[in-house]
């Protein structure tokens, strides 16, 4: 099923329920949450998802699984999904939490096959064994580090979305203390405590997720420079304790 609006076919009585979707540059989902738990998978381009308490991350033939009923907004660039809605008591074992995951060979072309069943399809025959099949392989889902943490609280909420929106290496502590209009001491101890990392730290793991978006479109020698590394060699360095793989893996 290809660009259908899930709101109809939720109705039908199986457990897995593939649909794809086609979405154009810059393309933003407002905030909404699912009855079904949800694999959202990107066939081609980025996506970032967002809930309250973090910001995912997800390269191209990667996904990110995302928990039933958690509210969400998804920025889409250049993305193609196939996503799986699938039936809580389905999947018991299902994260409660959104994770980014790896996606191995079998199950992209069991997704790949599932995106063009009918929503009505014999859960008896074929398309009911791939169905079944997808939900054994999700079992064995291998995560990645994918995302960052963000506050709850404004301002600091505030602060970090517009930086994960554009790193800007100008900023410093002392730029969001006065933005908070807050000591520096103080914004630190605050910031923290709601997302146990420094501001510093936190920058810096928001600037190398950004480079997921660059690094389709870009080189490294690029990517390094815009995001105001010493060298390629300092990135991928930086990258690969961030993230466990190097660069390469995601161009």
């Amino acid at each position: 099923m290809h660009n259908l609006r899930l709101d109809d076919i939720d109705h039908f009585p199986v457990d897995v329920l593939p649909l794809g979707t086609d979405y154009p540059p810059g393309h933003v989902l407002a905030r909404h949450a699912h009855r079904r738990a949800q694999l959202l998978y990107g066939a081609s381009g980025v996506m970032q998802v967002e809930t309250d308490d973090g910001a995912w991350t997800v390269p191209t033939d990667r996904a990110v699984v995302i928990p039933p009923g958690v509210a969400h907004e998804v920025l889409m660039d250049r993305v193609t999904t196939w996503s799986l809605y699938i039936e809580p008591d389905a999947a018991p074992w299902w994260p409660t939490r959104c994770i980014v995951v790896d996606i191995d060979p079998l199950l992209r072309e069991l997704l790949r096959t599932a995106n063009t069943f009918r929503p009505d399809y014999d859960v008896t025959g074929r398309d009911g064994a791939v169905a079944n099949l997808i939900l054994h392989e999700l079992r064995h889902l291998t995560p990645m580090a994918l995302s960052v943490s963000l506050p709850r609280d404004e301002p600091f909420r505030s602060l970090c979305r517009t930086y994960l929106a554009a790193p800007d290496l100008a900023v410093t502590n002392e730029t969001w203390a006065q933005a908070a209009n807050r000591s520096s001491r103080t914004f630190d101890r605050q910031f923290r405590a709601q997302t146990g990392t420094s501001s510093a730290a936190w920058r810096s793991r928001a600037r190398l997720l950004t480079s997921l978006r660059l690094l389709p479109i870009s080189s490294v020698t690029e990517v390094s420079a815009r995001l105001g590394y010493a060298s390629p060699a300092a990135f991928t360095a930086a990258f690969t304790r961030a993230f466990g793989a190097p660069p390469s893996r995601f161009i």
